[in-house]
């Protein structure tokens, strides 16, 4: 008698990044992305089931070749598919994702062009965080194959919210990514793919919108402030020409605070910074995505200007 194979759909994660986006991200961000191994992205993603992961480190495919060489040579992880992907920065400061291309997208090109490029390469795009406070396609995520409705890091919610009226309203694929810069974060969004367990059958299927949302959940604040202090305590040299730069009035106060920071790194009083600030963004966010408000004062990064707006 003849055996029929039937193919399960695949569990996937489609934003991850590892340590191989540091020094990737672009000029107006700390050098230092992400702190999470080769080893431990995959360790983590046995223990949680994912049968896939796409790496998406910012504007580099580095990480990718070295996850597939782990994987390799430990037949712990030979069933969890490993795919190239990329976080592209573009001319306006906003991200794309590409999924599948095999040599990488640089930075600061347009829009169109990068869209371009990826369908050269037989890859799928999908617009990341499209109506977060920074980094945003917002209405140009229709270009993209599909949109990322629901991202970890959005912990302002409202963003989320208004990322999934846009695609029910364009009628768009609709994906979650982790956005994972923390390893506890990876496999925090999955999606059901409906596809055989390699990358022309995956690509295959996010071009005939053979993908769902099967797992959404925010980063809480402990994630957050172990992101932030990686940041901070490997980026300090980067803060404070940004500093000195930007906010030359300001800077004894981001002196003292960064004293009182090194004093007690877990001191409660960041918990209350962290609760603060967002409720702040949660006053901008509702302004510009449900009130219409401009969003170009973001790109500035005038703390004041955005205080105000806060108000």
């Amino acid at each position: 008698m003849k055996r029929i194979l039937i193919e399960l759909p695949i569990n996937a994660e489609l934003h991850c990044h590892n340590s191989f986006s540091n020094f990737h991200v672009g000029n107006e961000d700390p050098p230092y992305d992400c702190n999470v191994s080769i080893r431990d992205q995959l360790v983590r993603s046995h223990d949680l089931g994912l049968d896939a992961i796409f790496v998406t480190n910012h504007n580099t495919l580095d990480g990718y070749d070295q996850l597939l060489e782990y994987k390799k040579d430990h037949a712990k992880f030979k069933n969890i598919g490993v795919f190239p992907a990329e976080e592209i920065t573009i001319d306006t400061g906003a991200h794309i994702l590409a999924y599948g291309i095999h040599d990488a997208i640089v930075p600061g090109l347009s829009l169109e062009e990068v869209i371009d490029e990826v369908k050269k390469q037989g890859g799928i795009s999908s617009a990341p965080h499209p109506f977060s406070l920074l980094d945003a396609l917002r209405d140009n995520a229709k270009k993209c194959d599909m949109v990322e409705v629901f991202n970890s890091n959005n912990i302002d919610v409202i963003s989320n919210a208004r990322a999934t009226e846009f695609a029910l309203n364009n009628n768009m694929t609709q994906v979650a990514g982790s956005d994972s810069h923390v390893l506890s974060t990876l496999g925090r969004c999955v999606n059901v793919i409906d596809s055989e367990n390699n990358l022309d059958d995956i690509l295959s299927a996010m071009k005939s919108s053979k993908i769902k949302i099967s797992q959404t959940g925010y980063a809480q604040q402990t994630e957050t402030l172990e992101h932030l202090r990686y940041k901070i305590n490997t980026s300090r040299e980067y803060m404070a020409d940004y500093i000195s730069e930007h906010y030359p009035n300001e800077k004894w106060l981001f002196a003292l605070l960064l004293r009182i920071y090194d004093s007690n790194q877990n001191s409660p009083m960041w918990s209350l910074f962290y609760k603060i600030g967002i409720y702040l963004m949660k006053r901008i966010s509702q302004k510009i995505n449900f009130q219409n408000h401009d969003p170009s004062f973001m790109r500035d990064r005038n703390l004041a200007t955005m205080f105000k707006m806060a108000l």
